[in-house]
């Protein structure tokens, strides 16, 4: 079973298409027009051991906002999508990932009930031309989109691009931990035997 997805999204603000592989190698071909997301999308991709192409195009011209916001959407729907029934899953993942000063902790349950606690306070409200606070904008998408439950903690750091990378490569190490296939497990792993 391949569990992969594509997705593409047109609105009057962006073109988003994704192809999204759960059981990759760590492969991206990325360029959203968003310089320090493709960046972060890289490190996602290669540390959750997926495969991705992503591609976007928006209206840049004004900000990041509407192009970072709507990735975070088409992601979260293909990753949704690639899950399938999500039988066999062991649904729950964490993950540490420390990046020189900073720590970051992820917390995924693909529970079908979506939810985004953010535990995070950046020093600095750009990276380059990137606003900072669209880290929250894209993560809180994702994770409704996915529909998953999805805690980010930041426990401590002082360089804003170190806290910010250290983010996405935990939200990568725990979705790959949460996706992955447990052989113990027989249909889907709730007493309700329902995750979708």
């Amino acid at each position: 079973m391949t569990r992969e997805a594509t997705i593409i999204r047109i609105t009057n603000e962006t073109q988003v298409n994704v192809t999204f592989q759960l059981d990759g190698e760590g492969k991206a071909t990325i360029d959203t027009g968003v310089p320090f997301m493709d960046h972060m999308l890289d490190l996602f991709v290669k540390h959750g051991l997926f495969n991705a192409t992503i591609q976007a195009s928006g209206d840049t011209h004004i900000d990041d906002h509407h192009t970072t916001e709507d990735i975070g959407i088409v992601l979260g729907q293909v990753v949704q999508e690639s899950l399938g029934d999500k039988k066999g899953i062991r649904r729950y993942g964490n993950a540490f990932v420390p990046m020189d000063d900073a720590l970051a902790q992820v917390i995924i349950d693909c529970s079908n009930r979506p939810h985004l606690e953010f535990r995070a306070t950046f020093p600095n409200e750009k990276v380059g031309k990137f606003d900072t606070e669209l880290v929250h904008e894209f993560l809180w998408k994702f994770a409704l989109e996915a529909r998953m439950n999805v805690h980010v903690i930041v426990h401590y750091g002082h360089n804003t691009h170190h806290m910010i990378e250290a983010i996405f490569k935990a939200l990568a190490r725990a979705l790959d931990e949460a996706v992955s296939i447990d052989p113990r497990v027989q249909g889907v792993p709730s007493t309700k035997g329902l995750l979708t």
